[in-house]
């Protein structure tokens, strides 16, 4: 029995495809525009599409499935080996057949719109607050230039209008003056700005059940909270809380052979996102259970950790162990519930 697969390879105008009836041979091989991309799936029978999960392709896949095609999204850099000699369009779509015949490449998950959008909203404020720290420091450093040092800090906005206003501040010439305003309002816009999107972040909050369970965890909160549903999508298509941790790229990187296992530094495999959230989040944990009289289990497990390997490497430990309560907590549907030590 025949079965049709169909891989495309996306662009902004132009797109490559290559029909395949049979594994590893293309018996069509297509270069359509954006306008008769659709027109092209719309005349065909029901196929699996394969498209790599790179700009434009979940908003693509959400189209041709309301065609009838199964989509699957594989990761742009497990199809590369796969890609002989040259880069080309016509080699890229070959890779994707190749690629597909492997049962080790996981596709990746269509995000829904409402998904997307809540990524989006973490992606706008993520750019910013990067905005808004690089205004701040180029305010501190023009400002240290002219004998004004300011601290560290969102604070220093406030001390730079008053220098701004003081009779003191003869030594700025009226340009600059003028131009330092300018980058305060900035920096002032740019915070009512990220304020907005936790807002919106917040309603969004309301309405998912799951992120009120997962604000249950220690050290998870709106942000990381809202992110892992944007993000993950779903938590039950792993397997285990290892693969989830694994996924996040929190796990050892492994160089073993024969009798030796060789266990190094975390893999850095996952998103950057998710993953400075979560450390971020550890380190918060951190520092408040060294105030705690008496700490849980997880709070005590954690000192420990730091007691013997150091404060950074015990944030690493328990943003992982974070993410594995996360899965269990996301997968059971329940709350986290903190357990005392025991007597």
């Amino acid at each position: 029995m025949e079965s049709t697969i169909i891989a495309v390879d996306l662009a902004k105008s132009v797109f490559q495809i290559a029909v395949s009836h049979h594994p590893g041979k293309v018996a069509e091989s297509h270069r359509l525009t954006r306008g008769k991309f659709l027109q092209f799936f719309a005349e065909r029978q029901p196929a699996v599409v394969l498209m790599e999960a790179c700009g434009t392709a979940h908003y693509w896949a959400r189209q041709l499935e309301a065609l009838g095609h199964r989509v699957l999204l594989l990761p742009p850099h497990a199809i590369r080996p796969y890609v002989s000699r040259n880069k080309t369009d016509r080699t890229d779509t070959k890779g994707l057949l190749e690629a597909h015949r492997n049962d080790e490449i996981h596709p990746v998950p269509v995000k829904s719109t409402s998904q997307q959008g809540l990524a989006a909203l973490h992606r706008l404020r993520s750019a910013w607050v990067a905005d808004r720290t690089a205004r701040i420091n180029l305010l501190r450093g023009i400002l240290r230039e002219f004998g004004f040092p300011l601290p560290l800090g969102g604070t220093c906005v406030a001390q730079a209008w008053s220098l701004l206003d003081e009779a003191t501040t003869t030594k700025l010439p009226d340009p600059l003056r003028l131009a330092l305003a300018e980058a305060c309002l900035e920096i002032r816009d740019l915070e009512a700005r990220i304020k907005t999107v936790e807002k919106q972040l917040e309603v969004l909050a309301a309405e998912t059940p799951v992120v009120k369970r997962l604000c249950s965890i220690p050290g998870i909160g709106l942000l990381t909270a809202t992110a892992l549903v944007a993000f993950v999508g779903n938590a039950e298509r792993f397997a285990t809380s290892r693969h989830f941790a694994s996924f996040l790229g929190l796990t050892p990187r492994e160089h073993s052979t024969g009798r030796k296992r060789r266990l190094g530094s975390i893999s850095k495999c996952g998103d950057v996102y998710l993953r400075s959230l979560l450390i971020h989040g550890a380190r918060s944990v951190l520092f408040a259970a060294k105030r705690r009289k008496q700490p849980d289990r997880l709070r005590a497990w954690s000192l420990q950790v730091a007691q013997h390997r150091g404060h950074n490497k015990a944030a690493v430990a328990l943003a992982n162990k974070m993410a594995r309560i996360a899965w269990a907590v996301w997968r059971n549907d329940s709350s986290f519930e903190s357990r005392p030590l025991a007597a």
